[in-house]
């Protein structure tokens, strides 16, 4: 069995990390009647002095995974999750600080959201409540992200959402395109455009010395922008769409300096009525799953230099 530190060979270790993936945990905060959910799925990696374990096996440097999600649990209860990027950020903190040989720790989270249950009154009256403040019923729109990445002395936070799913079904055209012999696609003055938001967005905090964003509001204002922005341009190309979504959020947030897309495109194709004797007036189309058009971007404050790994909103 070979326990040298090193092969005897030109082989070398480059980067590594260990960790804990998808940890799920759900935070109840009771306030008195009313109680309040965070559902997060929380995956841990950590970096740094680990080339023993990789070379001889030694674990002397290792903190177990197991520990990673113990963890996790732990600062649930200790810190509550205020919001999904300040969990991540007592997390990295941690594991940082409280271990020598662990130099960067990377937290990413999804969080899924929750909404109370509207109950009529007749209900109400009938439990002897006011409200019902203790039912909720999971929101469906999209899946909020966050990437905190801490390495003792500066901070990398990038959050974004995926699987958000909109549609503009006018105030959309598609045509001046460059034609070949194996073009067939015909050109549209009125079409639906539609598409899965998957962004990502990277704040310009990156010490304990500058003030910390208010983590749930620019969330909010974030998506708000975007939306807006998406509803409001009239689009000659997705492209186009693309780039105001992210320059509105630019421009309306100061808190943040890069916005990366990948979206999608949603093809809705007019279906052919004419074989039955009818005429298909922009009203019914067919919804095409694949293939389908993929649109990416990196939208910047200008002055800025670009972070957000280009592959990471196809995660």
């Amino acid at each position: 069995m070979t326990v040298n530190s090193r092969p005897g060979r030109p082989v070398i270790l480059g980067q590594n990390q260990y960790g804990k993936a998808e940890n799920r945990v759900v935070r109840i905060t009771r306030d008195g009647a009313t109680h309040h959910i965070k559902d997060l799925n929380v995956s841990v990696a950590l970096s740094g002095d680990m080339e023993d374990v990789h070379y001889s096996g030694s674990n002397a440097h290792v903190l177990p995974t197991d520990t990673t999600k113990n963890t996790v649990f732990a600062f649930a209860k200790e810190h509550g999750i205020e919001s999904a990027e300040q969990f991540g950020i007592h997390l990295a903190r941690h594991f940082v600080t409280s271990q020598e040989p662990i130099q960067r720790a990377r937290i990413r989270i999804e969080e899924y959201a929750w909404e109370r249950i509207a109950t009529s009154e007749a209900n109400s009256q009938f439990i002897g409540a006011d409200e019902v403040k203790h039912s909720f019923v999971r929101k469906g729109q999209e899946t909020r992200l966050t990437q905190i990445t801490y390495d003792g002395s500066s901070w990398e936070v990038v959050s974004g959402l995926k699987d958000l799913t909109v549609m503009n079904s006018t105030n959309s055209e598609f045509w001046g395109y460059v034609k070949d012999k194996y073009t067939t696609l015909q050109e549209a003055h009125d079409r639906i455009l539609a598409t899965s938001v998957s962004a990502r967005w990277r704040f310009n905090w990156t010490d304990d010395e500058q003030k910390m964003p208010h983590w749930e509001k620019s969330y909010e204002q974030v998506k708000k922008h975007m939306l807006q922005a998406f509803a409001e341009t009239y689009s000659l190309s997705l492209q186009q769409t693309m780039y105001q979504m992210g320059a509105r959020i630019i421009n309306h947030r100061s808190e943040i300096d890069e916005v990366r897309f990948s979206l999608p495109n949603k093809h809705h194709f007019l279906v052919d009525l004419e074989p039955f004797g009818l005429k298909n007036d922009n009203e019914v189309y067919f919804a095409a799953d694949r293939p389908y058009g993929l649109i990416e971007a990196t939208i910047l404050r200008d002055g800025c230099e670009p972070r957000i790994p280009v592959d990471l909103t196809n995660l």
